[in-house]
């Protein structure tokens, strides 16, 4: 068994843990970061961030994140690779483990594994994921130039979306379960295209059913104000909310609310002392870039504290 103990480990390297990040190894507190996937978290793969100060012209999702992940490793912060599993804590040290057996003890905590996208959950959803099914419209968005897609959804996320993979597909059916809630600028976009014939809004449409042919999606079954449905397309996207990132809490003890969000207190620390939460995550996020970098800010003072009471 490891022995060494580290002096805090963060899980998750979105903006808020790599804000985290910055400010506590800037503080020459020693900083370690675990990432199961890609760093950066969503913002990484989020085509472009209109709403984040310091950029007027908006900004790359995977360049923001890049940014991020330099500056936090110019003051010292290191990132590993690892999908953590558990989290314990055993008379104040923490224990950590990562894929499946590695165990890392740290003194503090930091959980900001933020949020994964929701699912449908209807019959072809899972069986053609990868295959025409979709999360991502910057992963998989080339994939489908000249082709007719559906994207499902109508918040900000969803039309943000939808607006970017109009660049490759000939079309795109927007699958919108009651009415389109994205911000005005977003539907103000929307609208030329609807204008120009390249989206089509179906309101009060529920997706039932993601269908198949020759192993790729083929088509999709909606019901549209109470009349049954398909469309013949290729791809579908699908942007209907976040879940949070908490399996790894099983166990733990960790107090989440009902929705399985995180909750913490006014310095951002669970009810374990010396494991902390921030960003998309933590019960009460905004679920925006901006707030989750602040939280990472007030967090890092939040765990100094809690170092320098400890000592």
């Amino acid at each position: 068994m490891n022995k060494k103990i580290e002096e805090l480990v963060i899980i998750g390297a979105g903006p808020s843990a790599l804000t985290a990040a910055v400010y506590t190894t800037r503080e020459n507190i020693d900083t370690v970061i675990y990432e199961k996937a890609t760093v950066g978290g969503l913002a990484a793969i989020t085509d472009r961030i209109d709403n984040y100060p310091g950029f007027p012209d908006g900004v790359e999702g995977f360049a923001l994140a890049s940014m991020m992940e330099e500056q936090a490793k110019r003051f010292g912060a290191r990132i590993e690779y690892g999908d953590v599993g558990a989290i314990r804590d055993e008379k104040g040290i923490k224990v950590i483990t990562v894929d499946g057996e590695k165990e890392v003890r740290a003194k503090v905590v930091l959980i900001s594994t933020g949020s994964s996208h929701n699912k449908i959950g209807v019959p072809g959803e899972t069986e053609y994921y990868g295959r025409g099914v979709s999360y991502c419209a910057t992963c998989d968005g080339a994939f489908y130039k000249d082709k007719k897609i559906a994207v499902v959804g109508g918040a900000n996320s969803a039309v943000q979306e939808a607006l970017f993979l109009i660049r490759y597909a000939s079309h795109i059916d927007l699958l919108v379960r009651s009415t389109v809630k994205a911000n005005k600028v977003l539907q103000y976009k929307l609208k030329d295209y609807v204008d120009q014939g390249k989206i089509t809004i179906h309101l009060d449409t529920t997706t039932d059913e993601i269908i198949g042919a020759e192993n790729h999606v083929s088509g999709v079954r909606v019901t549209e104000k109470g009349v049954s449905k398909i469309y013949d397309l290729t791809g579908v996207f699908i942007f209907v909310g976040l879940n949070p990132n908490t399996s790894c809490l099983v166990g733990s003890g960790i107090e989440l609310d009902k929705l399985g969000f995180i909750k913490t207190d006014l310095m951002l620390q669970t009810n374990i002392p010396g494991i902390f939460a921030s960003g998309d995550v933590r019960s009460g996020a905004t679920m925006q870039i901006a707030s989750a970098v602040g939280e990472g800010a007030t967090v890092a003072h939040s765990i100094r504290e809690y170092l320098n009471d400890s000592e």
